[in-house]
């Protein structure tokens, strides 16, 4: 019997990415939509979260696919309504309010999945298995995308809580936070924001270790690259490992050479995950990511830069 699922906004990246992936799965039933832009097919369709909850429609579960800001109030409510709950990343604006919805979430025994799309790469899963135990020396992240192109008019990004370039900032701190083998802390961030927007456009910083010895830990983030994208990770260890992980996380490469590479199929996968812990009635929380966004707006200078047009 495959899981009665609602998806709650209908943005671009529930467009292009949970509704065909769910459409996919036999482990889902796409059942409802909440969207004030209209309706999706001939799926029950409703303008708010709290219709949906009120409307006596079976579910067992919905994906929070709007921006963060009010994803804390509408998963709580989600909760009590006995529906498990599936958060888009980032999962919450604040650290304190994925705290509290997770043990929200325990209270109710319910299932709350936070979804961190670029961990579920297989390049990921090895690059974590080859430094499993090793002591890094070197971390260098470059994430540099267009922001004209990923987020074309999408305002609720410059406002505070809309990360900036920490939203797609983010997806590679969840992979570095899920492959090394020890915590890193923010040490320093250089946050540059346009005059006229209240997140920032670029962001260079500087981790340090939570391990012994020199460690050369650093990122850099633009929103402003056109052509060729970059979602870049380069890790090197002790013992001489050289380890690079490319596109988004979707291909490693060890000293230079190719050794995993395999199309994208993130959200495949994890709808394939939240299937098994439905199944099984567990929760995954991951609150690593958030909390190094967190830090580095904690720990960042604002410089301002031009304004973005």
């Amino acid at each position: 019997m495959a899981f009665k699922l609602g998806i709650i906004g209908l943005g671009k990246i529930a467009q292009d990415q949970h509704l065909p992936v769910v459409q996919k799965n036999k482990d889902f039933e796409l059942a409802a939509v909440v969207s004030s832009r209209g309706g999706y097919g001939d799926v029950p369709a409703f303008r708010t979260p709290a219709e949906l909850f009120r409307s006596g429609l079976k579910l067992d579960a919905v994906a929070l696919c709007m921006p963060p800001e009010p994803r804390f109030a509408i998963a709580r409510d989600a909760l009590d309504a006995g529906l498990h709950v599936l958060m888009e990343k980032p999962p919450t604006p604040t650290v304190g309010e994925l705290n509290a919805i997770a043990e929200h979430a325990k209270k109710t025994h319910r299932v709350l999945f936070t979804t961190w799309h670029s961990q579920y790469n297989a390049a990921v899963d090895e690059a974590k298995r080859l430094l499993a135990g090793k002591r890094v020396t070197r971390l260098h992240v470059s994430w540099k995308e267009d922001v004209r192109h990923w987020h074309p008019g999408q305002d609720w990004i410059w406002e505070p809580g809309g990360f900036g370039v920490f939203d797609p900032g983010i997806n590679a701190f969840s992979i570095v936070t899920k492959i090394l083998p020890q915590p890193i802390f923010v040490k320093s961030a250089m946050l540059e924001t346009p005059r006229n927007k209240a997140t920032p456009i670029g962001a260079q910083i500087t981790f340090k270790p939570s391990w012994e010895g020199p460690a050369e830990l650093t990122a850099d983030l633009d929103w402003r690259q056109t052509g060729e994208q970059s979602w870049n990770i380069d890790v090197e260890t002790a013992d001489g490992l050289k380890l690079e992980l490319r596109n988004g996380g979707t291909e490693l490469f060890l000293g230079g050479i190719a050794v995993k590479s395999a199309p994208m199929a993130e959200y495949g996968a994890i709808y394939v995950h939240f299937a098994e812990l439905l199944t099984s009635g567990r929760s995954h929380v991951d609150g690593a990511p958030l909390q190094l966004v967190s830090d580095c707006f904690m720990m960042g200078r604002r410089t301002e830069t031009e304004a973005f047009l």
